[in-house]
């Protein structure tokens, strides 16, 4: 449900969720405003971050109930029990993580070749930086520039999808670029999609290897068993 809000602490959340729940990854990444590869990431233990997990229920933001619908039904979307209390800051550019501030550059740079449409005050907005580091990477002028590769700000955690599809929306109807950029995004979801489908089988592909694996240690140790078992009868 793309109008209600987020949990408090959505990492968190989602982190409590995939260690708890059973619920899809879809649901856990559309109920805590992240994109699905950060969900998937997380559950695969490959996130550059690991967040301790925050228990919605007790937070009132989901119920017990609410997630068994979502369990019952992998289509179903959970609704926010409980919006958590908004905070505004007033001042100050957005606070980003000191694990999270050396992809910075990385996350300008796929916007400014990604959506050039949008302004260097709503990059610094949206990322929390300033507009010389933004001309430095366009001009490419920046004292790391040899090393600056452009990545999804998304997929790095520098912000939302729903925070960027905000932004872009609003930076291509100002541009009057509204159909180009809606196609633009029809590839993007395309890509991702695909990349998706290949995490899953990788994972699908990871866990029989594993189960196989297992079940080979299993008989090899069975068989040391009966062999030692005939040994000592022998003797």
């Amino acid at each position: 449900m793309a109008d209600q809000p987020t949990p408090l602490m959505p990492h968190a959340t989602a982190t409590w969720l995939i260690d708890n729940t059973g619920l899809a990854f879809e649901q856990i990444a559309e109920f805590c405003g992240l994109h699905i590869l950060e969900v998937q990431a997380m559950a695969d233990d490959l996130a550059g971050s690991k967040y301790t997990g925050r228990d919605p229920v007790h937070s009132g933001e989901l119920t017990h109930e609410e997630i068994e619908k979502g369990e019952k039904d992998s289509s179903y979307s959970l609704v926010m029990q409980k919006a958590p209390v908004e905070v505004k800051r007033t001042k100050g550019p957005r606070y980003t993580p000191v694990s999270k501030r050396q992809d910075k550059p990385d996350g300008i740079a796929w916007i400014l070749r990604s959506h050039p449409e949008i302004s260097d005050a709503q990059i610094g907005k949206l990322i929390g930086t300033t507009r010389n580091t933004i001309g430095a990477i366009r001009d490419r002028t920046h004292w790391n520039i040899q090393n600056i590769q452009a990545k999804d700000p998304v997929t790095l955690g520098l912000c939302s999808q729903r925070e960027l599809d905000a932004v872009v929306a609003k930076a291509a109807k100002k541009a009057g670029l509204e159909g180009d950029v809606a196609a633009v995004a029809a590839g993007d979801t395309n890509d991702r999609d695909k990349l998706i489908e290949e995490l899953r089988a990788e994972r699908t592909a990871n866990e029989k290897a594993a189960a196989e694996a297992a079940q080979e240690a299993e008989a090899a140790e069975w068989l040391a068993n009966k062999r030692a078992e005939e040994g000592t009868e022998e003797a």
